[in-house]
């Protein structure tokens, strides 16, 4: 495993941009509002060819209240509490122009008691003329202390450099060891509507409280990538879930904050390979979820529906439950459905039992031959509509690529390829290769003039058709 970097401190002192600044990525939400991170945020990240772990985490000693109830701040502080006992080293962030505050010396108190080596990272020093701020934070009684400016980037190397060399050594072969069944582990993004369980999902699938769960709605707010592995039939299946914020319809997002959430979550399912849209049994597809619904189909992403809160209802309604689902999300008919409670595990190993099976699904490759076989069938059976005055004309097809599937034809007028018939073809290829769970995207290219047609045995499909036959 790689060495882990824990970045902690009061709220709103700036970890979140330093944890963004070491990772090169906008991955945590920066926002002048305190408590703003309340899961813990990991990334990979190197410095100076030296690989390791930098985790975020929520600000120490939260005021309750209207910021947050008090299971969300215990909760808060339990994941800062893991984050230090995991890491290697930590990172006591601290803001430059409040000087020492109570909460910093509280702090400091639980890290020298940690025994771990403690860096005191001054943040806001965005010029010399404050460095001299640096001797008021002396007393908390750390060696090394670094000014730094998150949001500039300012003494963050210098605060790397000394970091990384006091990291313990690792095996170059256990950086990223190598799943025997893929190059990468699979993105899992658990979507949904706000409470619906997405977080409790999470936590049941890694058998720990990785995320923090609350009836609050709006709990959960960056988009937290945490990764587990599963042993199947003696193979080792690496994935990352990632937790994301409740998606509620824009013109109820009133905070800028929550409008961060959201964008974060929509980003996720744009970034996955899978989607788990979570429902819940008791409430029904809603509208909110068929929008959602719409951005996994738009992005082109695996999808597996899970309903969740299924011991609520019992099974006497499931298939009128089922009826209307299909019903209401028809565009994910390819989506497999899994009756579920993350609070107490019921349909779990189901669960987990589909997201392998699509998993292989959305790797499969088809070879050329037996692809335009098929193809070829299906056009015979089914010849595509006039379009503009034209008929469409298949030459040539091939699979281009996986996560998901990806079929290239060649064809006489791609204009008039139409969405129907490319839904036509795609059930027929589900139906002759399986892909369940998998979104098939059928694009269409000009045909070369060496190409020879898909042979269907009708007259329209010969190679006189080809210019200059």
């Amino acid at each position: 495993m790689r060495p882990v970097i824990a970045i902690v401190g009061r709220p709103n002192v700036g970890k979140s941009a330093l944890f963004n600044r070491i990772v090169g990525k906008r991955i945590a939400i920066v926002h002048d509002e305190p408590g703003i991170t309340r899961d813990r945020i990991s990334a990979e990240a190197e410095w100076r060819g030296v690989p390791f772990t930098v985790i975020d985490t929520g600000g120490i000693g939260l005021v309750k209240g209207e910021r947050a109830p008090d299971d969300i701040i215990a909760a808060m502080r339990r994941q800062a509490d893991v984050a230090i006992q995991d890491a290697a080293l930590i990172v006591l962030v601290v803001d430059a122009r409040d000087g020492v505050m109570p909460l910093d010396e509280e702090v400091a108190r639980l890290l020298r008691a940690s025994g771990k080596p403690v860096f005191l990272a001054v943040n806001k020093v965005d010029n010399l003329q404050q460095e001299n701020l640096l001797a008021d934070f002396l007393p908390l009684g750390f060696k090394h202390v670094f000014p730094v400016s998150a949001i500039q980037g300012g003494g963050v190397a210098e605060l790397l450099d000394e970091a990384v060399s006091l990291l313990p050594p690792i095996e170059p072969s256990t950086l990223d060891p190598q799943p025997s069944t893929t190059s990468s582990p699979l993105k899992i993004a658990i979507v949904g509507r706000p409470n619906v369980g997405k977080s409790s999902l999470v936590n049941r699938l890694v058998r720990e409280d990785r995320v923090i769960v609350s009836e609050v709605p709006g709990t959960t707010r960056d988009a937290v990538d945490v990764p587990f592995t599963v042993e199947a039939g003696g193979e080792t299946r690496r994935y990352v879930l990632i937790d994301t914020a409740g998606i509620r319809p824009r013109r109820k997002v009133d905070t800028s904050v929550e409008f961060f959430s959201v964008r974060r979550a929509e980003k996720s399912i744009e970034r996955c390979d899978l989607a788990i849209l979570v429902l819940d049994a008791s409430f029904g597809v809603s509208a909110q979820d068929k929008k959602i619904g719409g951005l996994i189909l738009a992005a082109h992403k695996g999808c597996v529906i899970a309903v969740n809160k299924w011991d609520l209802i019992g099974e006497k309604v499931q298939k009128k439950f089922i009826a209307e689902l299909r019903r209401l999300l028809f565009f994910l008919d390819f989506a497999p459905v899994g009756f579920i409670s993350a609070k107490s595990g019921q349909g779990m190993s189901r669960l987990l039992s589909v997201i392998r099976e699509v998993d292989c699904q959305l790797n499969q490759t088809i070879t050329t031959g037996l692809l335009n076989r098929v193809l070829a069938d299906a056009v015979a059976t089914r010849q595509p509509p006039l379009r503009a005055g034209h008929r469409l004309k298949f030459y040539y097809a091939t699979q281009t690529g996986t996560r998901p599937p990806r079929i290239l034809t060649f064809v006489n007028t791609p204009a008039a390829f139409s969405d129907s018939y490319r839904k036509y073809l795609a059930d027929k290829l589900r139906a002759a290769f399986g892909f369940e769970g998998c979104p098939i995207v059928i694009s269409g290219r000009q045909r070369e003039r060496t190409i020879e047609p898909i042979r269907t045995g009708k007259k329209q499909a010969q190679r006189r058709h080809l210019p200059g036959g």
